[in-house]
């Protein structure tokens, strides 16, 4: 009996996964490319046999947010699958980039009948190109009417008229990033009038802006009251963009990168005439003395300044930022081989600014004394950067372990700095979580190890001399340029391993370049003489 019904179960089983089989069979799913339903038994696909088509149900909403998270390579690839993914990845769709070129002005149409939905727009054309005329950028502000970021680079077909027309059918605008463009004043004086939202403008070597005395002024605009950030780059006469610093009374962030010019007096009026609320200025190759640093410092809520090759400031206008901007987070000070800026200006930081967190110091000669005041004084200063300095060594470096107990972050470039004070550095700086060593010819890789090995959770990335002579064959060092990404201290534990192989190939990797001479004494014995030479500070 007991037989008879186990044999009699299994005979069911059998009966009921046949059945079960066919009607999967029938029911399938047919194929896009078969859409008449023939030879559905061919196409059916076993391992998915009986499962629904859940992205069918899914409404186009839900797709379109799933879209939205992918990136824009994913989503192209999405777009091929089928018709209704096509259409719901083109109208959901905000952010388009386009080869600005001549040649556009035809499809423009049946493009953004598929990206009906865009709201930041990119128009980007080569220099050897002819770009999109007028036309072309009425007929895109016709089609996208809510558009409110618009970037433009190398567009020199535009003129003043085709900007005028883009500014009445945009008036949303809030962010216009513009470079290598030949419109001028009245162009961009449309936009300041008719784009009340604007709150983002960069304009980059705009040339149709006249590059006289006599250049019309732009702004303020009804945009003045809105516009929080203004940025401008490698113009000959950036000063006729006063109007609009002047009348920007919500202004946050301003950025001037080699513009011509006297700057002081637009700066001094900028003192008398308005309450700022700059919190972030950037001045990089700029006309600025000690009388603009002393207007800009009437500017309390300043936390980030950057003041890059500017060799007329001195450490008068520093002492009068520390002393009146006592919210300073961020400063970035590259001294140009000026020598301008020094400890008197540093120590006055150090004894206003105690919420400074970040502090780049190139071409700049602080010394011990300094530092020890940053250190003490500044509890918060978590990265540091010291390059192209001659005055500091392992001295100043022993200091900064032993009083920057919040330091991350640590880089070091052409200073005259030893294996002593990466000694220091494993013994001190109890949150440290990266040091970067870089163009210092005193410090060997045996320095770097000794490091790695002492502190294990520290990621060091050391450059030595064989680091230098690659740069040399690479056609000369570039320009000192400091950054910090973030990077959490988990990361860099994982990573340190990475780091200490990554030198060690390195090293190998010149030994065997140099293997043509000679054997590894004569190796070594060249890299202790060139490690033991001169440890003047090497500018980048």
């Amino acid at each position: 009996m007991g037989q008879a019904a186990s044999t009699a179960a299994v005979v069911s089983r059998r009966e009921r996964h046949t059945n079960t089989a066919k009607t999967t069979r029938s029911t399938s799913l047919v194929s896009p490319m078969n859409a008449t339903g023939e030879d559905d038994e061919d196409i059916i696909d076993p391992v998915n046999r009986g499962i629904s088509d859940y992205i069918s149900d899914l409404p186009d909403e839900c797709l379109a947010i799933v879209f939205q998270s992918l990136s824009p390579g994913d989503r192209n690839q999405c777009s091929l699958v089928c018709r209704r993914w096509l259409t719901v990845e083109g109208q959901s769709r905000q952010r388009l980039s386009l080869n600005a070129k001549l040649d556009l002005l035809p499809v423009i149409s049946s493009l953004f009948n598929r990206f009906d939905s865009v709201t930041k727009l990119a128009l980007k054309c080569d220099r050897r190109s002819v770009s999109i005329r007028d036309e072309a950028l009425v007929i895109i502000s016709e089609r996208c009417p809510n558009l409110t970021r618009l970037k433009l680079r190398a567009c020199r077909e535009l003129t003043d008229a085709g900007m005028e027309t883009f500014a009445k059918n945009c008036r949303g605008l809030k962010k216009l990033s513009c470079g290598s463009c030949t419109f001028g004043s009245r162009g961009m004086n449309a936009v300041l009038d008719n784009c009340a939202a604007l709150e983002e403008l960069s304009v980059k070597r705009l040339r149709g802006i006249a590059e006289t005395a006599v250049a019309e002024p732009i702004g303020p605009g009804v945009a003045a009251a809105s516009l929080k950030t203004i940025c401008l780059k490698e113009l000959y006469n950036g000063q006729c963009f006063g109007s609009l610093i002047l009348g920007a009374k919500n202004l946050k962030t301003l950025k001037l990168f080699r513009c011509s010019g006297d700057w002081d007096t637009l700066f001094t009026l900028m003192a008398e005439r308005v309450t700022s609320m700059i919190a972030d200025v950037h001045f990089e190759r700029l006309q600025i003395s000690d009388i603009g640093l002393q207007a800009i410092s009437h500017c309390s809520n300043l936390e980030i300044l950057h003041l890059v090759k500017t060799p007329e400031c001195t450490d008068l206008g520093l002492v009068a930022i520390a002393e009146r901007c006592k919210l300073l987070r961020k400063l970035h000070i590259d001294g140009w081989k000026a020598n301008r800026i020094g400890d008197e200006g540093l120590i006055a930081v150090a004894k206003f600014c105690p919420n400074l967190q970040e502090l780049v110091l190139i071409a700049v000669n602080p010394t011990k004394a300094s530092l020890e005041m940053l250190a003490s004084n500044c509890p918060n200063l978590e990265r540091l950067a010291l390059c192209a300095s001659d005055t500091v060594g392992d001295p100043e470096i022993s200091c900064i372990a032993a009083k920057c107990l919040a330091l991350k972050k640590l880089c070091i470039k052409s200073c005259p700095v030893s294996d002593h004070g990466m000694e220091a550095l494993a013994n001190g700086c109890p949150n440290l979580v990266k040091v970067k060593v870089k163009k210092c010819k005193g410090v060997t890789p045996e320095g770097g190890d000794w490091l790695r090995l002492t502190r294990g959770s520290v990621a060091v990335n050391l450059d030595t001399v064989e680091a230098e002579l690659q740069d040399a064959s690479d056609g000369g060092a570039q320009d000192n340029v400091i950054e910090f990404p973030p990077m959490p201290v988990c990361a860099a534990a994982s990573t340190s391993g990475n780091i200490a192989s990554r030198s060690t190939t390195r090293s190998a990797s010149f030994k065997q370049r140099l293997g043509l001479f000679s054997g590894r004494k004569i190796v070594a014995s060249t890299l202790r003489r060139w490690s033991g030479g001169s440890t003047s500070a090497r500018h980048g």
